[in-house]
């Protein structure tokens, strides 16, 4: 009886993955804990950078929270990469590479470099996994550079 009670109060995790899963579909986002005014302009400078998703993870979330919070409190943040983050949301995995790069935040105009080299260079992989996702480790934190070389896949 008492856990029926709390199970109308906690959120649901697989609605809740379902839901973020759908939301965001094809879609990019930054997760962050603070952007400088000077490189949000220079990202809505770039094709395609404001359409890139924002949620600062300073903001911790209610009793219910939503799809995405539940996602990036959950499931990303615990991970410990570095800060911000661009998650790619492909089919059921979401691809992750952290936009760091001697402790500080990379130009903006790399993200669609970065975009291509997924999902071969990714630091984590998230898929579908019990009431969560599973973690699957890829590149490593410290390799965050960007090879200009290799063959580029439109990140369409």
């Amino acid at each position: 009886m008492l856990k029926k009670i709390i199970a109308v109060f906690r959120p649901d995790p697989t609605f809740l993955r379902t839901r973020f899963l759908q939301r965001f579909a094809g879609k990019t986002v930054i997760v962050h804990a603070g952007l400088s005014i000077g490189w949000v302009s220079e990202l809505n400078k770039e094709a395609g950078g404001g359409a890139h998703f924002r949620i600062d993870a300073r903001n911790t979330p209610g009793r219910k929270p939503s799809p995405i919070e539940w996602v990036v409190h959950h499931h990303i943040l615990p991970q410990h990469l570095p800060l911000p983050l661009l998650v790619k949301v492909d089919g059921e995995r979401l691809l992750i590479r952290h936009l760091s790069r001697n402790d500080a935040p990379v130009h903006p105009s790399e993200i669609y470099w970065m975009l291509g080299e997924f999902p071969h260079r990714a630091h984590l992989i998230l898929t579908p996994g019990g009431k969560g996702f599973a973690v699957t480790r890829g590149i490593p934190v410290a390799d965050n550079a960007i090879d200009y070389d290799v063959g580029f896949e439109d990140p369409v």
